[in-house]
Parts: C-alpha cells; structure tokens; sequence
C-alpha cells in the first residue's frame, strides 16, 4: 500500500530520505512533462526539473497543504520553464512544403520525413492553449501522471480529464491535418 502524500512530505521535511526518493518517484514523470511541454529541448527540461526539485528542498517547510504538493510543483515547473524559455533563443523554422518521392524512400529520407512530421506535430501542440498542451503531455509522460496529480496541476476535477483530454486530442488533430499531417502518417 501507497503512502499517502502527506506522510511524505511530513517525513521529507524532517530528513527522510526514503520519503523524498518516493516523492521523487511519483512526481517525477509529471515535473518532466510540464518543462518538455514548454518547449524546452532535454537539456533545458532537465535543468528545469533540478530547479523544480531544487525549490521543493528550499521550500518543503512553507508547504501548508502536503496534499497539494503536486500542484505546486507542477506550478513551479510551469513557471521556471518559462523563464527558460524567455531566456534562449529561438529557431524559427522554415515551413517549406517538402515533396514525397515517387518510389519507396530509403532510410535516410524515412528519418528526414519522420523528424518532420514531429517537428510539425510539436509545432501544432505548441499552438494549443495551455490548459491542452500540459494536460496531454502529462498524459503521455512515462509513467503518465495520476489523475489526481493532473487535476491538481490543472485545477480541475479527476472527472473531467477524460473528456477535456479527447477535446484536446480532436484540436490536436485539426491542427496537424491543417499542415497536411494525417493519421495515416502518426501511424508510420
């Protein structure tokens, strides 16, 4: 059996660290969702998550509800990836519309075409409002976030997740199929 999350936090902040190692473990999947969901390459994301851990450390005491440590470290996350992101540069990328080839491509041009469809994939994401872009990186974070740690995070009941997640799939889809993405090509 689990221990609940308030245990944890009380054991946390005393030293424990089993507690924190658990902590660690339940949330880690969700910090790293929200930091790629900004944007951030691997590096920057990781950064962002030894930052999040970081404050949680600085800050474990100040904590009123040990419940609602997942929202606030996934708050944290949300705001320290965005001041990365304000700090680096940007790549504008160039949106050419490339040709498929007439006979079967090769390795090379598989990889070419596939790094383009994420690439775009990534773009479209980027265009959904906030609530949609953490809320479906969260859920394909690996492990995926709990529902619970999600409604937190988001502020929104367990409930209606589901829903809200198949919406936010559907604006996904319109998107992609917009830039000539289709499930065909998620498929491949």
């Amino acid at each position: 059996m689990t221990e609940p999350l308030s245990e944890l936090v009380v054991r946390a902040a005393d030293g424990d660290q089993m507690a924190w190692n658990e902590i660690v473990d339940r949330h880690a999947g969700m910090v790293w969702s929200v930091a790629r969901g900004a944007g951030l390459d691997r590096a920057s994301a990781a950064d962002v998550c030894q930052t999040t851990w970081l404050r949680l450390v600085e800050h474990i005491d100040e904590i009123r509800e040990a419940e609602a440590v997942s929202g606030w470290l996934a708050t944290v996350a949300r705001r320290e990836s965005w001041r990365v992101a304000r700090r680096r540069n940007r790549l504008v990328l160039d949106e050419t519309t490339e040709r498929m080839p007439d006979e079967d491509p090769g390795p090379d041009e598989l990889v070419r075409l596939t790094d383009r469809r994420d690439r775009i994939l990534w773009e479209c994401l980027d265009e959904l409002r906030d609530r949609c872009r953490t809320l479906l990186r969260m859920l394909a974070s690996d492990p995926p976030a709990p529902y619970t740690a999600i409604g937190e995070a988001l502020e929104m009941p367990v409930g209606s997740i589901g829903p809200t997640r198949q919406r936010c799939l559907a604006q996904l889809r319109e998107l992609a199929e917009k830039r000539g993405i289709t499930t065909a090509d998620l498929d491949s």
